[in-house]
């Protein structure tokens, strides 16, 4: 890793990729999964933004 790299641009890095697996879970619980196994997947993706949002409540506080 560089040296440039500091608390505030890991935990921004970290909510971009929660927000990407989120979209792409939820995406695939509507698109792919019609059944019963979609609502896991749609919950399991609403779950990723929640984390998503704490750790972009946390970036410049830590």
């Amino acid at each position: 890793m560089s040296k440039n790299w500091n608390k505030n641009k890991i935990l921004g890095w970290a909510t971009l990729i929660m927000i990407a697996m989120g979209i792409i879970l939820i995406a695939l619980g509507a698109f792919i999964y019609n059944e019963v196994s979609g609502w896991g997947f749609v919950a399991v993706g609403v779950g990723f933004f929640a984390n998503a949002w704490v750790f972009s409540a946390l970036k410049g506080r830590v």
